[in-house]
């Protein structure tokens, strides 16, 4: 694209952070220490899952509110051969619960999942049954070159002898202080003489260390078979909670082809179901290519109307047609069509926001991590993990160290809806972590925390890159927009005229302070470098390797 985007936009901006270029690998996280935990496999001569892997470890240990052993998540993964593949970590519903298991509020609405005494969402009863390590420990051994406790040392170092606490993890949780004031362990940590954390204290997790050494020696198995499995299992008995250990010895990974949709000439890689993320994203892309994004500019009212009217079209349809694939029809093909696009397309109007119902017949938590990996041999991970909400079920497991999720938060407690409990199910995310290829070659990589606005605005980026010509450092600290059908969200450096006249088209405005979490990417030039990004929303850091080793035969002499 000649032209400059700036010269077309009415939302104006200015990137907070420098990406950083690198020849020989790139990580990028959600901290600093992660991202170095993983450019030190680079340089050890290990490969991008290496990276990954030490990464998400250590994310466990600096990002604990996001990202943690009793977790689960998604894994996009291409090889040095150019194939993809999605590993499935995804957490799942313990077989003792039911479809009644927990009593919805009376007078939610119908996306709203909350039940009577929180159950679903705070303490032992909100725990899913983990999938993080297995997928972790078993992605190491099929694409990784280094061993389980070489990638593991960075995190048991930070895990034993601390780390410095940023102003957002304290932010954090003061956020969830209230709840957190509850569980004597996880208190006992992140809120000493039943105060936050200050931003510079250290945190020390030494029980946390021991039980990383655990898995270390032992692999996942310390946990699916083993005597950490056992201290789970016997907290979960005594506390009201659900896993048992049968969930624990027959949970398995799943390995899953991308979502590919054509945007542009472009080739655009997300997740399958259970993911909501990769459908939809198609499915607004396919609506978006019959309008001229690039002329209309960015963060123009007529473009966030289009943007906003595709986000409410994609809720709608992801409402009445998403969950996981073998308890659910969800009609991938027609939806990622680009004829169901056209149908949608013609029914929007330009000028006025409407309300939309599914297109479609059938048959989130916001606090997640994303890290970004890729070498110089061609291997590239793109991957989003959680424990859902901040902190999870904000309960620490004695003799673990480890935070739980609180994944049954995600499920429908009334029966007969598509995203309603049942035992083994998997459950439905917005996870997006998304790659795009032009000419055959990746282009580009990336993803980001935050719920339900995530597979939006992973979309939102894919846009500033393949239409407005944004440079990565500039898509992923661009303003976002949102909406599910009610209010539109806007962050506010969207100008007041701007808002002004989306809302003359009827739309209900709201300026937040962000949509979304901290988006983190790689981009890939044909030279072969590579540059990193991460946003002003959360603790990113991109971390490259570059330089190399010394020409064969040199030598230096002192004469």
């Amino acid at each position: 694209m000649s032209r400059n985007w700036r010269d077309l936009t009415a939302t104006t901006f200015e990137c907070q952070k420098m990406p950083a270029l690198s020849s020989r690998g790139m990580v990028v996280s959600n901290h600093p220490l992660a991202s170095s935990a993983g450019a030190e496999m680079l340089a050890a001569g290990g490969n991008a899952v290496d990276a990954a892997i030490a990464t998400l470890f250590t994310l466990t240990v600096v990002e604990p509110m996001m990202v943690g052993i009793i977790g689960g998540g998604m894994a996009h993964i291409r090889l040095a051969d150019g194939s993809h593949r999605f590993i499935d970590g995804q957490s799942t519903v313990p077989s003792a619960v039911r479809e009644d298991t927990y009593t919805s509020k009376p007078g939610s609405a119908h996306d709203v999942f909350d039940t009577v005494g929180n159950e679903n969402l705070n303490g032992p009863k909100a725990v899913a049954v983990p999938g993080s390590l297995k997928a972790w420990c078993e992605t190491l051994r099929r694409f990784g070159t280094m061993s389980l406790a070489d990638v593991m040392q960075p995190a048991i170092k930070h895990a034993a002898r601390g780390y410095a606490a940023t102003p957002y993890l304290h932010e954090c949780i003061s956020e969830s202080a209230a709840e957190m004031r509850k569980d004597e362990p996880i208190a006992a940590i992140y809120l000493p003489n039943g105060e936050p954390l200050k931003v510079g204290e250290r945190v020390v997790q030494a029980e946390y260390a021991e039980t990383l050494r655990t898995i270390a020696d032992q692999g996942e198995k310390a946990l699916y078979e083993g005597p950490l499995g056992e201290i789970l299992v016997d907290y979960m008995e005594k506390t009201g909670g659900f896993i048992r250990r049968t969930d624990l010895t027959g949970y398995k990974t799943v390995e899953r082809q991308p979502i590919r949709a054509d945007y542009r000439g472009w080739t655009i890689l997300g997740p399958p179901p259970p993911a909501a993320s990769g459908v939809h994203i198609a499915e607004m892309l396919n609506i978006l290519e019959g309008y001229d994004i690039a002329s209309l500019g960015f963060g123009t009212p007529e473009t966030i109307h289009y943007l906003a009217e595709v986000l409410k079209i994609a809720f709608a349809d992801r409402a009445a047609a998403s969950g996981d694939p073998d308890y659910v029809g969800v009609p991938v093909e027609r939806l990622t069509s680009k004829a169901y696009a056209e149908e949608r397309r013609r029914a929007i109007d330009p000028g006025r926001a409407q309300a939309w119902g599914a297109g479609v017949s059938q048959l989130e938590g916001a606090h997640t991590t994303h890290m970004t990996a890729a070498d110089s041999f061609g291997n590239v991970v793109a991957t989003t993990q959680t424990i859902n909400n901040l902190f999870g079920a904000k309960i620490l497991i004695p003799g673990l160290g480890a935070i739980a999720n609180n994944y049954m938060n995600l499920f429908d407690p009334r029966p007969g809806h598509a995203l309603s409990l049942a035992p083994g199910k998997r459950v439905t995310t917005s996870m997006s972590p998304m790659m795009a290829l032009n000419g055959g070659k990746l282009r580009y990589a990336l993803g980001l925390p935050g719920g339900k606005r995530i597979f939006p605005s992973a979309m939102q980026a894919l846009v500033n890159l393949i239409d407005h010509g944004m440079s990565l450092q500039e898509a992923v600290e661009a303003p976002r927009v949102w909406t599910e059908g009610n209010a539109l969200e806007v962050e506010q450096a969207v100008p007041e005229r701007v808002r002004t006249k989306l809302a003359s088209m009827g739309h209900k405005i709201d300026a937040v302070a962000t949509v979304a979490g901290g988006m983190n990417g790689i981009a890939f030039e044909d030279d072969g470098t590579m540059t990193g990004a991460a946003c002003w929303r959360a603790d990113g850091t991109p971390v490259g390797i570059s330089g190399g080793l010394a020409r064969g035969g040199v030598r230096f002499r002192l004469d």
